[in-house]
Protein backbone atom coordinates (compact mmCIF):
# COMPACT_ATOMS: atom_id res chain seq x y z
CA UNK A 1 0.00 0.00 0.00
CA UNK A 2 1.42 3.40 -1.05
CA UNK A 3 2.86 5.60 1.72
CA UNK A 4 0.74 8.48 0.44
CA UNK A 5 -2.41 6.57 1.43
CA UNK A 6 -1.15 6.30 5.02
CA UNK A 7 -0.07 9.95 5.14
CA UNK A 8 -3.46 11.10 3.87
CA UNK A 9 -5.03 8.73 6.36
CA UNK A 10 -3.08 10.46 9.14
CA UNK A 11 -4.32 13.85 7.97
CA UNK A 12 -7.88 12.56 7.91
CA UNK A 13 -7.43 10.95 11.34
CA UNK A 14 -6.42 14.25 12.92
CA UNK A 15 -9.08 16.17 11.02
CA UNK A 16 -11.78 13.73 12.06
CA UNK A 17 -10.77 14.00 15.72
CA UNK A 18 -11.36 17.72 15.20
CA UNK A 19 -14.63 17.49 13.29
CA UNK A 20 -16.21 14.65 15.26
CA UNK A 21 -15.54 16.40 18.56
CA UNK A 22 -17.86 19.11 17.31
CA UNK A 23 -20.32 16.81 15.55
CA UNK A 24 -20.76 14.71 18.70
CA UNK A 25 -21.91 17.66 20.80
CA UNK A 26 -23.60 19.78 18.13
CA UNK A 27 -27.15 18.30 18.28
CA UNK A 28 -27.45 18.80 22.05
CA UNK A 29 -25.45 22.05 22.02
CA UNK A 30 -27.81 23.61 19.51
CA UNK A 31 -31.09 22.27 20.91
CA UNK A 32 -30.41 22.23 24.68
CA UNK A 33 -27.70 24.86 25.21
CA UNK A 34 -28.65 27.45 22.55
CA UNK A 35 -32.35 26.55 22.49
CA UNK A 36 -32.81 26.14 18.72
CA UNK A 37 -36.04 24.48 17.62
CA UNK A 38 -36.01 21.02 16.06
CA UNK A 39 -36.75 22.45 12.62
CA UNK A 40 -33.91 24.98 13.03
CA UNK A 41 -31.63 22.09 13.95
CA UNK A 42 -32.89 20.29 10.82
CA UNK A 43 -31.74 23.26 8.73
CA UNK A 44 -28.30 23.23 10.41
CA UNK A 45 -28.02 19.45 10.02
CA UNK A 46 -29.04 19.76 6.40
CA UNK A 47 -26.33 22.35 5.86
CA UNK A 48 -23.84 20.09 7.70
CA UNK A 49 -24.80 17.23 5.39
CA UNK A 50 -25.28 19.05 2.12
CA UNK A 51 -23.63 22.44 1.78
CA UNK A 52 -20.31 20.91 0.71
CA UNK A 53 -22.10 19.99 -2.52
CA UNK A 54 -21.76 23.64 -3.56
CA UNK A 55 -18.01 23.26 -4.07
CA UNK A 56 -17.35 19.52 -4.41
CA UNK A 57 -17.52 19.52 -8.20
CA UNK A 58 -15.62 22.81 -8.34
CA UNK A 59 -12.92 21.32 -6.10
CA UNK A 60 -12.75 18.24 -8.29
CA UNK A 61 -12.62 20.29 -11.47
CA UNK A 62 -9.97 22.64 -10.06
CA UNK A 63 -7.96 19.58 -9.08
CA UNK A 64 -8.20 18.16 -12.60
CA UNK A 65 -7.34 21.49 -14.26
CA UNK A 66 -4.46 22.44 -11.98
CA UNK A 67 -3.21 18.88 -11.41
CA UNK A 68 -2.05 20.00 -7.91
CA UNK A 69 -4.36 18.04 -5.63
CA UNK A 70 -2.27 18.55 -2.49
CA UNK A 71 -2.68 22.32 -2.42
CA UNK A 72 -6.37 22.21 -3.28
CA UNK A 73 -6.78 19.87 -0.31
CA UNK A 74 -4.70 22.15 1.96
CA UNK A 75 -7.09 25.03 1.28
CA UNK A 76 -10.10 22.90 2.19
CA UNK A 77 -8.58 21.47 5.38
CA UNK A 78 -7.46 24.94 6.44
CA UNK A 79 -10.92 26.50 6.11
CA UNK A 80 -12.47 23.68 8.14
CA UNK A 81 -9.87 24.01 10.91
CA UNK A 82 -10.44 27.74 11.31
CA UNK A 83 -14.23 27.25 11.43
CA UNK A 84 -13.90 25.26 14.69
CA UNK A 85 -12.64 28.23 16.69
CA UNK A 86 -15.28 30.45 15.08
CA UNK A 87 -17.98 28.46 16.90
CA UNK A 88 -17.04 30.14 20.20
CA UNK A 89 -18.54 33.58 19.44
CA UNK A 90 -21.35 32.14 17.28
CA UNK A 91 -24.58 31.89 19.30
CA UNK A 92 -27.42 32.93 17.03
CA UNK A 93 -28.96 30.83 14.26
CA UNK A 94 -27.43 32.98 11.50
CA UNK A 95 -23.93 32.85 13.00
CA UNK A 96 -24.10 29.10 13.60
CA UNK A 97 -25.25 28.41 10.05
CA UNK A 98 -22.45 30.63 8.66
CA UNK A 99 -19.78 28.73 10.61
CA UNK A 100 -21.22 25.31 9.70
CA UNK A 101 -21.40 26.41 6.07
CA UNK A 102 -17.72 27.42 6.09
CA UNK A 103 -16.72 24.09 7.66
CA UNK A 104 -18.66 22.06 5.11
CA UNK A 105 -17.41 24.16 2.19
CA UNK A 106 -13.89 23.29 3.32
CA UNK A 107 -14.81 19.61 3.41
CA UNK A 108 -16.33 19.80 -0.06
CA UNK A 109 -13.25 21.52 -1.44
CA UNK A 110 -10.78 18.95 -0.08
CA UNK A 111 -12.54 15.62 -0.57
CA UNK A 112 -12.24 15.09 -4.32
CA UNK A 113 -8.51 16.05 -4.57
CA UNK A 114 -7.69 13.77 -1.64
CA UNK A 115 -9.63 10.83 -3.10
CA UNK A 116 -8.11 11.44 -6.53
CA UNK A 117 -4.64 11.18 -4.95
CA UNK A 118 -5.57 7.89 -3.29
CA UNK A 119 -6.95 6.49 -6.55
CA UNK A 120 -3.88 7.66 -8.46
CA UNK A 121 -1.33 5.95 -6.19
CA UNK A 122 -3.30 2.68 -5.89
CA UNK A 123 -3.58 -0.25 -8.28
CA UNK A 124 -7.09 -0.52 -9.81
CA UNK A 125 -7.52 -4.07 -8.49
CA UNK A 126 -7.13 -2.94 -4.86
CA UNK A 127 -9.01 0.36 -4.92
CA UNK A 128 -11.55 -0.92 -2.41
CA UNK A 129 -8.78 -1.92 0.01
CA UNK A 130 -6.90 1.38 -0.48
CA UNK A 131 -9.98 3.44 0.29
CA UNK A 132 -10.76 1.02 3.12
CA UNK A 133 -7.34 1.69 4.69
CA UNK A 134 -7.86 5.42 4.39
CA UNK A 135 -11.38 5.25 5.80
CA UNK A 136 -10.15 3.02 8.64
CA UNK A 137 -7.62 5.66 9.69
CA UNK A 138 -10.21 8.36 9.16
CA UNK A 139 -12.55 6.44 11.43
CA UNK A 140 -9.93 6.08 14.17
CA UNK A 141 -10.11 9.87 14.37
CA UNK A 142 -13.89 9.78 14.17
CA UNK A 143 -13.96 7.41 17.17
CA UNK A 144 -11.40 9.40 19.18
CA UNK A 145 -13.09 12.77 18.60
CA UNK A 146 -16.27 12.04 20.58
CA UNK A 147 -14.16 10.42 23.32
CA UNK A 148 -12.09 13.59 23.65
CA UNK A 149 -15.29 15.67 23.73
CA UNK A 150 -16.78 13.33 26.35
CA UNK A 151 -13.63 13.60 28.50
CA UNK A 152 -13.56 17.38 28.28
CA UNK A 153 -17.23 17.67 29.24
CA UNK A 154 -16.64 15.35 32.20
CA UNK A 155 -13.77 17.55 33.40
CA UNK A 156 -15.59 20.84 32.74
CA UNK A 157 -19.34 20.07 32.51
CA UNK A 158 -21.19 22.29 30.09
CA UNK A 159 -18.04 24.04 28.83
CA UNK A 160 -18.53 23.54 25.10
CA UNK A 161 -15.89 26.19 24.33
CA UNK A 162 -13.17 23.82 25.57
CA UNK A 163 -14.36 21.32 22.96
CA UNK A 164 -14.16 23.93 20.20
CA UNK A 165 -10.63 25.04 21.19
CA UNK A 166 -9.31 21.48 21.31
CA UNK A 167 -11.02 20.77 17.98
CA UNK A 168 -9.23 23.73 16.39
CA UNK A 169 -5.86 22.48 17.70
CA UNK A 170 -6.31 19.01 16.17
CA UNK A 171 -7.40 20.53 12.86
CA UNK A 172 -4.29 22.73 12.63
CA UNK A 173 -1.99 19.77 13.33
CA UNK A 174 -3.72 17.86 10.50
CA UNK A 175 -3.07 20.73 8.08
CA UNK A 176 0.59 20.80 9.17
CA UNK A 177 1.02 17.07 8.41
CA UNK A 178 -0.49 17.58 4.96
CA UNK A 179 1.74 20.56 4.16
CA UNK A 180 4.97 19.09 5.52
CA UNK A 181 4.80 15.39 4.68
CA UNK A 182 2.38 14.56 1.86
CA UNK A 183 4.20 14.64 -1.53
CA UNK A 184 3.17 17.35 -3.97
CA UNK A 185 2.25 14.72 -6.54
CA UNK A 186 0.81 15.35 -9.97
CA UNK A 187 -1.85 12.76 -10.74
CA UNK A 188 -1.91 10.45 -13.76
CA UNK A 189 -3.41 11.90 -16.90
CA UNK A 190 -2.03 15.24 -15.73
CA UNK A 191 -1.89 18.45 -17.68
CA UNK A 192 -4.77 20.83 -18.09
CA UNK A 193 -7.48 18.20 -17.61
CA UNK A 194 -10.52 17.94 -19.87
CA UNK A 195 -12.20 21.01 -21.35
CA UNK A 196 -15.53 21.84 -19.69
CA UNK A 197 -17.61 20.52 -22.59
CA UNK A 198 -15.70 17.24 -22.65
CA UNK A 199 -15.82 16.98 -18.87
CA UNK A 200 -19.60 17.51 -18.88
CA UNK A 201 -19.87 14.74 -21.45
CA UNK A 202 -17.90 12.38 -19.23
CA UNK A 203 -19.99 13.18 -16.16
CA UNK A 204 -23.27 12.62 -18.04
CA UNK A 205 -22.10 9.55 -19.96
CA UNK A 206 -24.03 6.26 -19.67
CA UNK A 207 -21.11 4.86 -17.63
CA UNK A 208 -21.89 7.31 -14.81
CA UNK A 209 -25.57 8.03 -15.34
CA UNK A 210 -26.98 4.93 -13.66
CA UNK A 211 -24.54 4.94 -10.69
CA UNK A 212 -25.19 8.63 -10.02
CA UNK A 213 -28.94 8.11 -10.18
CA UNK A 214 -28.68 5.12 -7.84
CA UNK A 215 -26.64 6.95 -5.18
CA UNK A 216 -29.01 9.91 -5.46
CA UNK A 217 -32.09 7.78 -4.81
CA UNK A 218 -30.47 6.04 -1.84
CA UNK A 219 -29.04 9.30 -0.46
CA UNK A 220 -32.49 10.87 -0.59
CA UNK A 221 -33.67 8.19 1.84
CA UNK A 222 -30.74 8.45 4.30
CA UNK A 223 -31.66 9.98 7.66
CA UNK A 224 -28.77 11.95 9.23
CA UNK A 225 -26.85 10.45 12.15
CA UNK A 226 -27.81 13.29 14.48
CA UNK A 227 -31.51 12.51 14.05
CA UNK A 228 -30.92 8.79 14.61
CA UNK A 229 -28.97 9.48 17.81
CA UNK A 230 -31.56 11.98 19.03
CA UNK A 231 -34.25 9.35 18.35
CA UNK A 232 -32.41 6.82 20.50
CA UNK A 233 -31.90 9.35 23.29
CA UNK A 234 -35.50 10.52 23.07
CA UNK A 235 -36.77 6.94 23.45
CA UNK A 236 -34.40 5.75 26.18
CA UNK A 237 -34.00 9.11 27.96
CA UNK A 238 -30.37 8.60 28.95
CA UNK A 239 -28.24 11.42 30.34
CA UNK A 240 -27.01 14.04 27.88
CA UNK A 241 -23.37 13.50 28.89
CA UNK A 242 -23.46 10.04 27.32
CA UNK A 243 -24.60 11.40 23.95
CA UNK A 244 -21.11 11.70 22.37
CA UNK A 245 -20.43 8.02 23.07
CA UNK A 246 -23.01 6.99 20.46
CA UNK A 247 -20.70 8.40 17.80
CA UNK A 248 -17.87 6.36 19.30
CA UNK A 249 -19.87 3.13 19.06
CA UNK A 250 -20.71 3.67 15.40
CA UNK A 251 -17.16 4.64 14.50
CA UNK A 252 -15.58 1.68 16.31
CA UNK A 253 -17.65 -0.73 14.21
CA UNK A 254 -16.79 1.25 11.07
CA UNK A 255 -13.12 1.08 12.07
CA UNK A 256 -13.21 -2.70 12.45
CA UNK A 257 -15.08 -3.28 9.18
CA UNK A 258 -13.58 -0.68 6.81
CA UNK A 259 -10.72 -2.81 5.42
CA UNK A 260 -12.52 -6.20 5.40
CA UNK A 261 -15.54 -4.69 3.67
CA UNK A 262 -13.27 -2.88 1.18
CA UNK A 263 -11.62 -6.19 0.32
CA UNK A 264 -15.02 -7.85 0.05
CA UNK A 265 -16.12 -5.13 -2.37
CA UNK A 266 -13.05 -5.77 -4.54
CA UNK A 267 -13.87 -9.48 -4.56
CA UNK A 268 -17.66 -9.73 -4.97
CA UNK A 269 -18.48 -6.34 -6.47
CA UNK A 270 -18.59 -2.80 -5.15
CA UNK A 271 -22.19 -2.25 -6.26
CA UNK A 272 -23.40 -5.27 -4.27
CA UNK A 273 -21.63 -4.12 -1.13
CA UNK A 274 -22.91 -0.55 -1.56
CA UNK A 275 -26.51 -1.72 -1.81
CA UNK A 276 -25.96 -4.14 1.10
CA UNK A 277 -24.88 -1.21 3.25
CA UNK A 278 -28.31 0.35 2.78
CA UNK A 279 -29.93 -2.88 3.94
CA UNK A 280 -27.99 -2.39 7.20
CA UNK A 281 -29.28 1.21 7.31
CA UNK A 282 -32.84 -0.07 6.93
CA UNK A 283 -32.29 -2.26 9.99
CA UNK A 284 -31.05 0.83 11.91
CA UNK A 285 -34.33 2.64 11.17
CA UNK A 286 -36.39 -0.30 12.41
CA UNK A 287 -34.35 -0.70 15.62
CA UNK A 288 -34.39 3.04 16.37
CA UNK A 289 -38.14 3.25 15.72
CA UNK A 290 -39.02 0.37 18.06
CA UNK A 291 -41.30 1.52 20.92
CA UNK A 292 -39.05 0.08 23.63
CA UNK A 293 -35.29 0.02 23.71
CA UNK A 294 -32.52 -0.47 26.20
CA UNK A 295 -28.76 -0.81 26.01
CA UNK A 296 -28.74 -3.91 23.77
CA UNK A 297 -30.94 -2.36 21.08
CA UNK A 298 -29.01 0.91 21.21
CA UNK A 299 -25.72 -0.95 20.70
CA UNK A 300 -27.28 -2.94 17.86
CA UNK A 301 -28.37 0.28 16.13
CA UNK A 302 -24.90 1.79 16.50
CA UNK A 303 -23.24 -1.37 15.15
CA UNK A 304 -25.54 -1.53 12.13
CA UNK A 305 -24.91 2.15 11.40
CA UNK A 306 -21.15 1.49 11.50
CA UNK A 307 -21.62 -1.42 9.07
CA UNK A 308 -23.58 0.90 6.75
CA UNK A 309 -20.72 3.39 6.64
CA UNK A 310 -18.12 0.67 6.09
CA UNK A 311 -20.10 -0.59 3.08
CA UNK A 312 -20.73 2.81 1.49
CA UNK A 313 -18.31 5.59 2.46
CA UNK A 314 -15.10 4.12 1.04
CA UNK A 315 -16.82 1.89 -1.50
CA UNK A 316 -18.44 4.80 -3.38
CA UNK A 317 -15.21 6.38 -4.75
CA UNK A 318 -13.88 2.89 -5.54
CA UNK A 319 -17.10 2.23 -7.47
CA UNK A 320 -16.98 5.51 -9.40
CA UNK A 321 -13.27 6.03 -10.18
CA UNK A 322 -12.96 3.22 -12.82
CA UNK A 323 -15.94 4.73 -14.66
CA UNK A 324 -14.10 7.97 -15.58
CA UNK A 325 -10.75 8.69 -17.26
CA UNK A 326 -7.84 9.76 -15.06
CA UNK A 327 -8.01 13.33 -16.36
CA UNK A 328 -11.54 13.64 -14.94
CA UNK A 329 -11.21 11.39 -11.90
CA UNK A 330 -11.45 14.13 -9.29
CA UNK A 331 -14.54 15.55 -10.96
CA UNK A 332 -16.16 12.12 -11.31
CA UNK A 333 -15.71 11.27 -7.64
CA UNK A 334 -16.88 14.77 -6.68
CA UNK A 335 -20.00 14.39 -8.84
CA UNK A 336 -21.02 11.22 -7.00
CA UNK A 337 -20.35 12.77 -3.59
CA UNK A 338 -22.26 15.91 -4.59
CA UNK A 339 -25.31 13.87 -5.52
CA UNK A 340 -25.16 12.08 -2.15
CA UNK A 341 -24.82 15.21 -0.02
CA UNK A 342 -27.51 17.14 -1.90
CA UNK A 343 -29.88 14.22 -1.45
CA UNK A 344 -29.06 13.98 2.27
CA UNK A 345 -29.55 17.73 2.64
CA UNK A 346 -33.09 17.37 1.30
CA UNK A 347 -33.73 14.39 3.61
CA UNK A 348 -32.54 16.30 6.70
CA UNK A 349 -35.04 19.07 6.05
CA UNK A 350 -37.84 16.64 5.26
CA UNK A 351 -37.17 14.42 8.28
CA UNK A 352 -37.16 17.39 10.66
CA UNK A 353 -40.67 18.27 9.46
CA UNK A 354 -41.82 14.65 9.69
CA UNK A 355 -40.48 14.37 13.27
CA UNK A 356 -42.24 17.61 14.22
CA UNK A 357 -45.64 16.41 12.99
CA UNK A 358 -45.44 12.60 13.35
CA UNK A 359 -42.93 12.00 16.14
CA UNK A 360 -39.60 10.19 15.73
CA UNK A 361 -40.91 6.62 15.68
CA UNK A 362 -43.55 7.12 12.98
CA UNK A 363 -41.14 9.23 10.91
CA UNK A 364 -38.52 6.46 11.02
CA UNK A 365 -41.05 3.78 10.06
CA UNK A 366 -42.08 5.87 7.06
CA UNK A 367 -38.41 6.36 6.11
CA UNK A 368 -37.91 2.58 6.38
CA UNK A 369 -40.80 1.85 4.00
CA UNK A 370 -39.43 4.33 1.47
CA UNK A 371 -35.90 2.96 1.84
CA UNK A 372 -37.11 -0.55 0.93
CA UNK A 373 -38.33 0.84 -2.39
CA UNK A 374 -35.09 2.81 -2.78
CA UNK A 375 -32.97 -0.32 -2.28
CA UNK A 376 -34.90 -2.14 -5.00
CA UNK A 377 -34.48 0.79 -7.41
CA UNK A 378 -30.80 1.25 -6.52
CA UNK A 379 -30.02 -2.45 -7.01
CA UNK A 380 -31.62 -2.41 -10.47
CA UNK A 381 -29.75 0.72 -11.51
CA UNK A 382 -26.40 -0.70 -10.35
CA UNK A 383 -26.91 -4.12 -11.93
CA UNK A 384 -23.92 -4.98 -14.12
CA UNK A 385 -21.93 -1.85 -13.20
CA UNK A 386 -19.03 -3.87 -11.77
CA UNK A 387 -18.82 -5.99 -14.93
CA UNK A 388 -18.36 -2.96 -17.21
CA UNK A 389 -14.85 -2.39 -18.58
CA UNK A 390 -12.90 0.31 -16.69
CA UNK A 391 -12.14 3.53 -18.55
CA UNK A 392 -8.41 3.67 -19.16
CA UNK A 393 -7.89 7.18 -20.47
CA UNK A 394 -9.46 9.88 -22.56
CA UNK A 395 -7.73 12.34 -24.77
CA UNK A 396 -7.76 15.78 -23.27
Amino acid sequence: MAATVFLLGTVSLLTDVSSEMVAAVLPLYLTAELGLSLIAYGVVDGLYQGVSALVRIFGGYLNDRSNRPKWIAVAGYGVSAVSRIALIPAHGFAAITAVVTADRLGKGFRTAPRDALIADVSEPSVLGRAFGVHRMMDTVGAALGPLVAFGLLLLVPGDYNSVFVASFAFGIVGVAVLVLFVPDRRTAGGGPGLPLRRLFGELTSPRLRRPLLAVGVLGLLTVGDGFLYLSLQHRDDFAARWFPLMYVGTNLVYLLLAIPVGRLADRIGRARVFVGGHVALLAVYLVAAAPSGGLALTLLALGLLGAYYAATDGVLPALISPRVPAAARGSGIAAAQTVVVLARFAMSLAFAVLWQFMGPSAALYLAAVLLVAGIVVGARLLRGVDQAEPVEEAAS
